[in-house]
């Protein structure tokens, strides 16, 4: 392997403070909203102007920016326009203020954009970097503009970044652009926590009597208040809190009820002590299509501040947070009051469980690590940026040519081009994204010294010894079994379900493999047709088996219910009837002495391949050209998503070192209650043996956002797989090839045995196509 040569490109001057401009159709202090948010944490590294739409005064008469400073890096202009303008001579002015102000700014420059309505007059400026961050479907509201949706598709075209607020937003855009986000709105939790840890009640609503339910947030078209009016009447002893401006509505459009209190706007400083002064906090949407889209914010906020919820069927509260003990959906009034009751009624026992859960499912939704994640993505995009610009302004170098370019130095990648080079005489590029060779199984040296897998366990088992023996020419191996525990009822019990689990969890004493099976058998659930993955899992093992270890568990892993999930899913359920507690039954389980790392560095140790990491395939240089390319990526990425995106589970991963020998008993320990947040935790010195002082784990967390690790088993997708699969097979010069580019999910031996096979058909095709090429030529 090795690295290409490139002459040194001059460096960059040293960057100003990047400046951000973010363009609201949001009046800053109507309310505390998803952008106030983002932007009171981006000050700390962007000069941030938030600019808002025009305030139009009859006695202006000449344009000008009304400037206040909100905080330190931090502005506010409104651009202030003489009446009578029609919407040309509108933008003509609010483009001469825009270089005006531009012309104060120096070093990179962020455009970022709440509404796609103030396009028209940023169009002609050319930022660094364009961040489109899409909070509601505008076109849905009322009074919306017409040509909004198509100044939106302008505005997809034009953007570097793409974040959605919510599920919704995300899935109706993922298939429009090639780097959008799902990145729902989040909380501050010890801003609301406050009112939880108790306060005064506010004047306005201190004599009001309970029980009180609540609601806090923007009141117009998106309320149901014909629900909110027969809920009242049909309890007069009940008090409706109602905190929020009137927008779009008319006041006289608001149920009046004695019970119905209507409170007004509140500083956002207030909302605490509004709520720690509810019973239960409402969010009485109406099911239109203003509301199609939206993810509140409220949701998170009423969590955090120690509230049960009650929502109407919005789509993303359903998704997000409808599993949740603390919170109810319901459809009408008869639905609320039901819901509500329930809710007063919980014994505090349960009220304990709602805290755990809450602060459970807030522990990765805070503003401060949402903004965290966006600075990066933004920080990222203008280095990629800047690198781009000198890149273009550098010496031309001499065209490179390959015969093979493999995207992706993962185990399918690494193993085409190890065979391709070595066997097939072939000049193989390697690029990956990523700043390291060996995909997910990649490993290195922790701060402690500790060899640590950085995407989670990756335990080497086949059946196979043609793998083991082709693997083997570039690592030995060292003899380990994998085990697993499973906490579950406080006690740690083998998994996968063995003799052993039943006896100690049970305080069975199961003697043999058949009492085993009989047990097994008796607390089976016939299930007549076999649909979900809850069907095939109680079919086997019952109720009680499956709820303390598969129920939690999958909910967690693929952020539904079991019974919402192929039956696939769990086709094969771990359950023996004997005492073999290892995980896997392969013939042939190790680890390489040295780690994947260094087994890759070997496989892909030949002159005759180059390797390329930090380089993605769209950021190639165009001075690299090649015959034939292996593609090991995401396939719907390759064809640019136009048939739309498939979903993937992902994994977030959080590495630790503790002071002490040993952590766990075994290599992993499961976690399948659904309050505990994260799935497994690993302790990596039982796969390498090594000896230390201090160990190191990790803890795995699903995600819905990430880099992509399962493919969702739906109809959808796989009908979605092969529509793609028909585009791979009409690309005669793109093998591709691996989990991604395959839409399925390997263990690591059958990934290897894929590209193995892969190899054999492609090397076995190159001579007949030659032999073709030389006739043809010959012919003419």
């Amino acid at each position: 392997m090795h690295h290409p040569t490139q002459q040194p490109l001059p460096l960059a001057p040293r960057p100003q403070r990047p400046t951000l401009l973010c363009f609201s159709h949001l009046r800053w202090n109507l309310v505390f909203q998803r952008p106030q948010h983002i932007m009171t944490r981006l000050q700390a590294s962007f000069d941030v102007v938030y600019w808002e739409e025009p305030r139009i005064d009859a006695e202006c008469r000449q344009p000008t920016l009304e400037r206040s400073a909100l905080a330190d890096g931090l502005a506010r202009i409104v651009p202030v326009l003489p009446a009578g303008l029609d919407a040309r001579g509108t933008d003509a002015m609010l483009t001469a203020l825009l270089d005006a102000e531009l012309a104060r700014r120096a070093g990179p420059l962020v455009f970022w954009y709440y509404t796609p309505m103030m396009l028209g007059f940023t169009a002609a400026a050319r930022p660094d970097l364009v961040v489109y961050d899409c909070m509601d479907e505008l076109a849905n509201f009322a009074f919306a503009p017409a040509d909004l949706a198509k100044r939106e598709q302008a505005l997809l075209a034009k953007a570097d970044i793409v974040l959605c607020g919510g599920r919704s937003l995300y899935e109706a855009r993922r298939g429009r652009h090639h780097n959008v986000h799902c990145v729902p709105s989040g909380v501050d939790i010890a801003h609301f926590a406050r009112g939880a840890d108790g306060c005064a009640d506010p004047a306005d609503q201190a004599e009001l009597p309970h029980p009180r339910l609540g609601y806090y947030g923007v009141i117009d078209e998106r309320m149901d208040l014909d629900l909110l009016a027969q809920a009242a009447k049909s309890r007069p002893d009940w008090a409706f809190v109602m905190v929020g401006p009137v927008v779009k509505i008319g006041e006289d459009e608001l149920p009046r009820a004695p019970n119905i209190h209507w409170l007004g706007g509140k500083d956002y400083a207030d909302l605490p002590a509004y709520a720690a002064g509810w019973d239960v906090a409402l969010m009485p949407f109406a099911l239109n299509a203003s509301t199609q889209f939206i993810s509140p914010t409220k949701t998170p906020e009423y969590m955090a501040s120690g509230l049960p919820v009650i929502s109407t069927p919005v789509r993303d509260v359903v998704s997000g947070y409808g599993a949740l003990g603390s919170i109810r959906i319901a459809d009408d009034a008869a639905g609320f009051i039901a819901a509500a009751e329930a809710l007063l009624a919980a014994p505090d026992d349960t009220r304990a469980q709602w805290s755990a859960e809450a602060r459970d499912c807030l522990a990765d939704k805070s503003w401060d690590g949402i903004a965290a994640r966006i600075e990066s993505r933004l920080q990222n995009g203008l280095v990629t940026r800047q690198i781009a610009n000198i890149a273009a302004s550098a010496p031309l170098r001499e065209p490179r040519h390959y015969d093979v370019l493999v995207v992706g130095a993962g185990f399918a990648g690494a193993v085409m081009a190890e065979r391709l080079a070595s066997e097939s005489g072939r000049s193989v590029l390697v690029i990956d994204k990523r700043d390291h060779i060996a995909g997910n199984a990649f490993d290195h040296r922790d701060a402690a010294g500790i060899l640590v897998h950085k995407y989670g366990p990756h335990i080497f088992h086949t059946n196979s010894r043609d793998i083991l023996d082709y693997l083997s020419h570039f690592t030995r191996w060292r003899p380990y079994e994998h085990r697993v525990l499973a906490a579950v009822d406080g006690l740690l019990v083998p998994m996968p379900i063995n003799r052993t689990t039943l006896n100690q969890l049970y305080g069975l004493d199961l003697a043999t493999e058949a009492e085993a099976e009989a047990y097994l058998k008796s607390v089976a659930v016939p299930v007549a047709d076999i649909r979900t993955s809850r069907d095939t899992v109680v079919a086997q093992v019952g109720e009680d088996l499956y709820a303390k270890f598969f129920e939690g568990y999958t909910r967690k892993q693929w952020g539904v219910d079991p019974s919402q999930l192929d039956k696939s899913v769990a086709a094969r359920v771990p359950a023996r009837s004997n005492t073999d507690d290892r995980y896997f039954t392969d013939t042939y389980q190790c680890m390489p002495a040295h780690g994947y790392t260094k087994m890759f560095e070997r496989m892909l140790d030949d002159p005759r391949i180059t390797v390329m990491t930090g380089q993605s395939y769209d950021d190639l240089p165009g001075d690299i050209s090649w015959d034939h390319m292996v593609w090991t990526g995401p396939i719907d990425e390759y064809f640019g998503h136009r048939m739309g995106k498939l979903p993937y589970r992902s994994l977030r991963f959080e590495h630790e070192t503790l002071d002490t020998q040993q952590a766990l008993p075994v290599g992993v320990v499961n976690y399948p209650d659904y309050n505990v947040p994260y799935t497994r935790i690993t302790e990596y010195k039982h796969l390498t043996g090594q000896q230390a002082p201090v160990t190191s784990i990790t803890r795995e967390y699903p995600a819905d956002e990430g880099d992509p690790y399962y493919p969702v088993p739906n109809e959808q997708a796989q009908a979605m797989f092969k529509r793609y699969d028909a585009m791979a097979r009409e690309c005669s010069h793109v093998t591709f090839v691996g989990r991604l580019a395959t839409y399925r999910y390997y263990n690591m031996d059958q990934i290897v045995g894929q590209a193995l096979a892969t190899w054999r058909r492609l090397d076995a095709r190159w001579p007949t196509e030659a032999m073709a090429e030389t006739e043809a030529v010959a012919a003419e």
